[in-house]
């Protein structure tokens, strides 16, 4: 760690991903060289990151971080967020888990996206044990209201 915190120092064109050397310049993600392979991390929750843009999640995240709930925060159809590449992502990747552990996917929106996401994988959803969470309850603060969700862990 003491020699990727140096040599990030010492080379300010070059920055560190994971330990993986990429170039600032690159816009892309997904043109950096790959991070080497390690066991899965599991977690109770994760929220998918970018807003649920296809920018940054790929099957590979969710191969690699299994939550117990993902959180999709994306609201913004006009920047692609949430995704339907990131929503069927999630799919890929859980097919790789091996075990079929429960998923629940949290919407903190209601979006055509993730409706239409959730009719047309229905069965996948349920072959891969993962429920979609509908929020039942508001939260009202100050002018302002929105769908609320409770988690218990």
């Amino acid at each position: 760690e003491d020699e990727l915190s140096r040599s990030s120092h010492s080379n300010p064109g070059k920055s560190f991903i994971n330990g993986i050397k990429t170039n600032p310049a690159s816009n892309s993600p997904k043109s950096s060289l790959p991070v080497p392979m390690g066991p899965p991390v599991y977690v109770d929750l994760a929220y998918i990151p970018n807003h649920c843009s296809g920018k940054n999640t790929d099957p590979e995240f969710f191969k690699r971080v299994r939550a117990s709930y993902y959180v999709v925060s994306g609201n913004d159809a006009a920047n692609g967020e949430p995704s339907r590449a990131v929503l069927d992502a999630l799919l890929e990747g859980k097919s790789h888990w091996g075990e079929n552990l429960q998923v629940t996917l949290i919407p903190t929106h209601d979006t055509e996206v993730t409706r239409e996401w959730y009719q047309q994988t229905h069965e996948k959803q349920q072959e891969l044990n993962i429920m979609v969470l509908a929020s039942s309850s508001t939260v009202v603060m100050q002018d302002e209201s929105f769908p609320a969700c409770k988690i218990e862990f």
